[in-house]
């Protein structure tokens, strides 16, 4: 088995610390989250920093072949790399740490692991579930004028879902899980579609993507009617796999 460390020169400081990772992480880490495929966990660093580590879980079949043999970037190393190119741009995300990846002896990817700072802010888009208005109309417009800018600055983040926004006061936005990105030209159209995802009720999203269009120079109603379809069909297929979580207006 191999081992590959790559580091952010400005954490070089906590090499000894990030090496040790793979094996300290379940340890001496608190939860965050551990689902099928990903576990999540803080750590504190020696210099009291708090970070986020995120162990991908091994790839299955093909994919496994895909990312080994260098025909597509592991998720963990886009995930690695992506930060710096959305911090230059002006969009908040955690900055990354270090990336460490094993391989087997025939060069096929195992696991990864994935460590950045952790984010400060307190609250993620779930809670725009049942929110009031008065809760829900100025999250709406400030994170319309985030994905505005996000979008002009062409970035689009292809799972732009309610984990994967965080927040704290009407004006603070980031976005991570930022492995699935794209990055070019966005037009109005795969705009609208990328709130398709999120929370809330139906006048929240409606507010969002009428000032995401402002700030576009976009037609409200064009792209409102283009969320609201996309919304209908995501949400209506999501409904038949799993409970809801908060009631569905569409």
């Amino acid at each position: 088995m191999s081992r590959r460390i790559d580091i952010n020169p400005r954490y070089e400081h906590l090499r000894t610390f990030v090496e040790r990772i793979p094996q300290s992480m379940e340890k001496e880490g608190t939860y965050i989250y551990g689902g099928r495929r990903n576990l999540i966990v803080k750590m504190t660093a020696p210099d009291g920093m708090e970070l986020n580590v995120k162990r991908f879980q091994q790839p299955r079949g093909l994919n496994r072949v895909v990312y080994s043999c260098g025909l597509r970037q592991p998720k963990g190393r886009r995930a690695f790399i992506y930060p710096a190119r959305l911090l230059q741009k002006g969009i908040e995300t955690p900055e990354a740490v270090a990336y460490i990846e094993d391989r087997n002896a025939l060069g096929l990817l195992q696991h990864a692991w994935l460590v950045t700072v952790q984010c400060t802010y307190a609250h993620l888009l779930y809670e725009m579930g049942d929110a009031a208005p008065e809760v829900y109309e100025p999250v709406a417009n400030a994170l319309a004028c985030f994905a505005a800018h996000m979008h002009r600055q062409e970035v689009l983040h292809l799972d732009f879902s309610p984990g994967n926004i965080l927040w704290d006061g009407a004006d603070g936005f980031a976005i991570v899980d930022i492995n699935r990105m794209r990055f070019g030209p966005v037009s109005m159209e795969d705009g609208a579609r990328s709130f398709a995802r999120l929370w809330g009720p139906k006048r929240f999203i409606q507010l969002l993507v009428r000032e995401y269009a402002r700030q576009r120079g976009f037609s409200p109603q064009a792209c409102t009617d283009i969320t609201m379809q996309a919304r209908a069909r995501f949400w209506t297929r999501y409904q038949k796999k799993r409970e809801m979580e908060f009631k569905l207006e569409l």
